[in-house]
């Protein structure tokens, strides 16, 4: 890469109610995946991880903006997680543990915006795909294997990355054009939730093969917003596996500013 390295920033997981052996009593910790900042990482980008801001943070909004922290960045990537709240696409949970995090959710559709505002990319990986699509309007399965029951497995917990299932990319899609020498290939599988009714100015670039579950969004507006429901940071080098390098060049090109 040229110049300085690009600046990539990683919206923070949320952990609400830490297990007490962790020592933080009432606290709310916030962190990241270290597969998906090596990732990036490795790609000779540096990685920064998002705090939210919002009611109740030590750090008020009069003090630091969204608008201040994607000044400072140049990309986004959405990581995974738990799930969207159904309250976030107007439904209510179907079940309680299907609740999902609204105070996060709420902060990436800030935090997506703004990017888009500032003519910023966003990556999003599974749930960050899930999040682009209701930031953009559109709705969720709550569960596939209730709502949708024609659906094949999406998700083993007890092989958890190490289970896979076969996708296809989308005919004259830019993940076509991404992986010219792939149009059927394999890749890991983490949800149970996935995505419905697709969001406002969002095309299809892949679906899974056995069901035609979503796997792959991007935005048609004027600006770079991808998502996949599947894990490329944790299918890196290995073989059988849809090599997802690809995309993060594809993301990080898009990051670099445009020359003064």
């Amino acid at each position: 890469m040229n110049g300085a390295p690009l600046r990539i920033g990683l919206s923070a997981r949320l952990l609400h109610t830490p297990p007490k052996e962790l020592g933080f009593p009432g606290k709310t910790l916030q962190y990241l995946e270290q597969s998906l900042a090596h990732w990036i990482m490795a790609n000779g980008a540096l990685a920064f991880m998002i705090p939210t801001l919002g009611q109740g943070a030590e750090v008020q909004r009069g003090a630091v903006s969204v608008r201040d922290y994607v000044s400072a960045l140049d990309g986004l990537v959405l990581q995974g997680g738990v799930d969207v709240s159904p309250e976030s696409y107007g439904e209510q949970p179907l079940r309680p543990e299907w609740g999902g995090d609204r105070i996060r959710d709420l902060f990436e559709i800030e935090l997506v915006w703004e990017f888009v505002i500032q003519n910023k990319p966003v990556l999003g990986i599974c749930r960050g795909a899930q999040l682009i699509n209701v930031a953009c309007g559109g709705t969720l399965y709550q569960d596939i294997a209730e709502q949708y029951p024609d659906a094949a497995l999406h998700r083993d917990d007890t092989l958890y990355d190490g289970f896979h299932h076969e996708i296809e990319i989308v005919a004259d899609s830019r993940l076509a054009t991404l992986f010219p020498l792939e149009r059927i290939c394999r890749v890991n599988s983490i949800h149970h939730q996935a995505i419905k009714t697709l969001g406002n100015d969002l095309i299809i670039e892949a679906r899974s093969l056995d069901d035609g579950v979503i796997e792959a969004i991007r935005w048609t507006g004027s600006g770079y917003m991808f998502g996949c429901q599947w894990h490329p940071e944790l299918q890196i080098a290995l073989p059988n596996l849809l090599d997802s390098s690809p995309i993060m060049r594809d993301f990080l090109e898009a990051s670099r500013p445009a020359p003064l």
